[in-house]
């Protein structure tokens, strides 16, 4: 019995990692997907919208492959 009376605890202990984690990564799965959209990146921004990496994907894709190739002029 002495368990079930720590569930009340124990959820809103959980709830306030939840929403840190929530905090975390909508920023960063927006502006990911924002920019693969902008990009044309069609499988980058199914891979994105689908997986859940607590922003290690969007993280990886902003900073690394979501840069415009530009064509030289010269």
């Amino acid at each position: 019995m002495e368990l079930v009376d720590a569930y009340p605890q124990m959820w809103a202990g959980m709830m306030w990692v939840f929403i840190l984690l929530m905090l975390w990564t909508v920023p960063w799965k927006g502006v990911a997907l924002w920019k693969a959209a902008g990009n044309k990146h069609l499988g980058w921004f199914i891979a994105i919208f689908l997986l859940n990496t607590l922003a290690i994907l969007e993280i990886i894709y902003i900073f690394g492959f979501s840069k415009k190739k530009t064509e030289s002029t010269a």
